[in-house]
């Protein structure tokens, strides 16, 4: 990235330059300082927010692409359902205010992140000041729209009375930054979410690298079918599906009325309603009609002990679905019903990676499936993820 000297003498950051356009990084600070368009000869320099780097809270974080993609027209015929609620970032900018009130209503959010302090991490391992911060102006970043026209106003996706009722809940009600916005930074996607749905973590990203890899080892599976069993957000679905040929499928599952409508959503924002197909249902039941075809199988199922939800962040511990967290006694039930049932629902010589907590789970499905499963699966192992926690377990089906 170059760097280039504003008319106001502070450097910004260029992204990258096309024949018409300069597009450059700039805080929030300065777009509220400089909030117009300048000319500069035949080129114009647009004032607008950077990509930014956003975090999820549990298990960690990981820095990821912001990429917004258009909604096409074309509707999907894969879930009945309906999703409820538009994302921040796609509603239409039919509010405004000054740039005094905006500023006003800045200053207020950032001071209510501020006398946070360390409370939440000492509590639970929570969000901090600073990181509430940064989700301020990922805040702004969706809901603010660069005027063209009104000197001293700005367009809003969401006028100042939602936005003071959205960041009090934040900080108040502990409830999810990715719930506020209705979406979540993952991979270069940006998915769309809400309550009664999964955030997608950082770390399952790992498995759509691992079937990225095997896809180019053997570009027959791109040809062939997928499952994605407790599909949540649709992450998977739409990561695997993406790399799919002409001729490949993915059939994505929840159990989640909720789920089943906002992944069919995702999927339609990717246009993948063609390759993906989102049934509702538990585990392998919408599954029957497809037994002995899929070359692949992937997961991020609920792995974390029942007795362990009550410790985690407040933000998933009131917020999230329990029925994607709440693994049962030991965190091992769906893990091990998804063992049992990969062997006989997938092809012969089909992939599978799942998720885990990164304890002891790992290993004890490496050996479940190596002993008392013997002769089933083939090259069973554990594979770190970023941080290098022994997180999933992959192998074939024999």
């Amino acid at each position: 990235m170059g760097e280039t000297e504003s008319d106001t003498g502070k450097t910004d950051k260029t992204i990258f330059n096309t024949e018409e356009t300069r597009f450059v990084v700039i805080s929030w600070e300065r777009w509220v300082e400089i909030a117009s368009e300048v000319g500069q000869g035949n080129k114009m320099v647009r004032i607008c927010f950077s990509s930014s780097i956003r975090q999820t809270l549990y298990p960690s974080a990981r820095f990821v692409k912001y990429l917004q993609k258009p909604l096409p027209t074309k509707s999907s015929s894969s879930s009945s359902s309906s999703f409820s609620t538009t994302p921040l970032f796609l509603r239409p900018p039919i509010h405004s205010a000054s740039f005094p009130d905006l500023k006003n209503w800045q200053d207020w959010a950032k001071h209510l992140a501020l006398s946070v302090g360390p409370k939440f991490v000492e509590a639970d391992n929570g969000p901090d000041a600073d990181l509430l911060c940064r989700e301020l102006k990922w805040l702004l970043q969706d809901a603010v729209v660069d005027d063209e026209n009104d000197a001293g106003f700005v367009k809003l996706r969401a006028d100042l009375e939602e936005m003071y009722a959205l960041w009090t809940q934040r900080i108040e009600e502990r409830r999810p930054f990715q719930y506020l916005v209705g979406c979540e930074h993952w991979r270069d996607l940006v998915l769309c979410v809400q309550e009664g749905v999964l955030i997608p973590r950082p770390e399952t990203e790992h498995i759509v690298d691992m079937v990225e890899e095997v896809i180019c080892e053997d570009e027959g599976m791109r040809e062939g079918l997928w499952v994605d069993l407790g599909t949540g957000s649709g992450a998977l679905a739409v990561g695997i599906g993406r790399m799919l040929g002409d001729g490949g499928r993915l059939i994505a599952t929840d159990l989640s009325p909720v789920a089943g409508s906002v992944t069919a959503f995702n999927v339609r924002r990717y246009g993948l309603q063609d390759k993906v197909d989102v049934r509702l249902g538990s585990w392998f039941e919408p599954l029957q009609d497809v037994n002995g075809k899929p070359v692949g199988l992937v997961s991020n199922p609920p792995y974390i002990p029942g007795d362990h939800i009550f410790g985690l962040q407040a933000e998933v511990a009131r917020h999230e679905p329990r029925i994607a967290l709440d693994g049962g006694e030991n965190g091992m039930d769906a893990l091990l019903h998804l063992c049992e049932g990969a062997a006989t629902l997938m092809k012969p010589g089909g992939f599978f990676a799942l998720e885990t907590n990164g304890e002891k789970q790992p290993e004890f499905l490496v050996d479940f499936m190596t002993s008392k499963m013997k002769g089933r699966f083939r090259d069973v192992r554990v594979v770190s993820d970023f941080a290098g926690v022994q997180r999933f377990v992959s192998g074939f089906c024999c």
